[in-house]
């Protein structure tokens, strides 16, 4: 196993609380991990709005404005923006932010640079070009591609990327060897059962993202790996 083995929460502990919320986001802190992963997309007046679906309430998200969604929702139920993930957490939590659309990069580029992640971070996506427009807006910036299938697995040799983070299916002893090799870190997701768990990290996976952010912790509580 790893020396350290980082624990996520998929968009929380979205197993417990509704996903990419606040609640989510403080209930899988609470039961341990080192941080969570969550979704950001862009409303029509180039908000950010932390949400996984393209509507939100059956509100397609990036005809409104974030007002607008928000009046569509009751106080409790308002979607966060990524600013306010970033000022709640970047002092406490690791940090996975998932661009699901092109055209934010500059928003997500800039929620950066005000609140820096200080217990680390790393900027993902599906889509290569908002990997490298974020790339060039600042080198410096931690960067992760996602993969569902051998064919996303196959761009991580060519982009400016960091991290690689394929779905638990794709692993092998030897693509984590090989990732390692060209000095990636490997994180996968997403593992809710804790036989596959324990298969993850004995291949030398650096991180897991788990919906069961209570299994998870738990599933390693005794483990070098914690």
């Amino acid at each position: 196993m790893p020396a350290k083995l980082l624990l996520l929460g998929h968009r929380g502990a979205r197993l417990y609380a509704p996903e990419n919320t606040i609640p989510a986001f403080d209930l899988s802190l609470k039961h341990g991990v080192d941080g969570f992963e969550f979704d950001v997309r862009c409303t029509r007046s180039k908000e950010s709005i932390v949400c996984h679906d393209r509507k939100f309430n059956r509100i397609a998200v990036r005809t409104r404005t974030l007002e607008q969604i928000h009046a569509k929702c009751s106080i409790d139920g308002k979607p966060p923006c990524l600013e306010d993930v970033l000022e709640l957490y970047s002092r406490k939590a690791f940090l996975n932010i998932e661009v699901k659309v092109r055209g934010m990069e500059q928003v997500v580029y800039q929620a950066v640079k005000r609140f820096p992640p200080q217990r680390g971070y790393f900027i993902s996506s599906f889509l290569p070009s908002v990997v490298r427009k974020l790339h060039a807006l600042d080198r410096s910036l931690v960067l992760g591609a996602i993969s569902k299938s051998y064919w996303h697995l196959r761009r991580w040799k060519t982009l400016p990327v960091s991290y690689v983070v394929p779905h638990y299916r794709l692993l092998t002893p030897k693509l984590v060897a090989e990732l390692h090799a060209a000095g990636k870190t490997v994180i996968t997701w997403t593992v809710n059962d804790p036989r596959k768990m324990l298969q993850a990290a004995a291949m030398g996976v650096d991180g897991i993202i788990s919906d069961d952010t209570k299994l998870l912790v738990e599933t390693f509580s005794n483990k070098s790996a914690r």
